[in-house]
């Protein structure tokens, strides 16, 4: 008896999760600036509305008033992409980033030409020829 009940229980529980239930659905009408409201196209024409911007941008020789017209052509997701970037970017570049960088190529361009013998520089390396 107990068996029976087991495989009805798995038989009923297999059902109930293989049948979809039907999920309720709700449409209705989204204005142009409701589904706008969540993007940031106002903050990125801000930004490129700043002096300095527009003159790194003219500097670039790129006129401002054409930078604004592409940021208004562009789509939704694009300028969700590009409002992030400006929130990310930092404000006065990645300093530090850039030392560690040029350390590092530094440190391995003499490693290498000492492993080929071309300097001497680090006591830990052998020469290969």
């Amino acid at each position: 008896m107990l068996t029976t009940l087991r495989r009805l229980l798995a038989a009923l529980l297999i059902v109930a999760l293989t049948v979809p239930a039907p999920m309720p659905a709700e449409a209705a009408m989204l204005s142009t600036d409701a589904a706008l409201s969540g993007l940031d196209r106002d903050r990125v024409a801000d930004f490129l509305g700043r002096p300095d911007v527009r003159s790194l941008l003219q500097s670039y020789g790129v006129n401002p008033d054409d930078a604004k017209a592409r940021v208004a052509a562009l789509s939704n997701d694009e300028v969700a992409r590009l409002a992030g970037e400006i929130d990310r970017a930092p404000a006065g570049g990645d300093a530090l980033g850039t030392i560690v960088w040029v350390a590092l190529v530094v440190f391995l361009v003499l490693l290498i030409t000492d492993l080929l013998g071309l300097t001497k520089v680090f006591p830990f390396t052998k020469p290969i020829r």
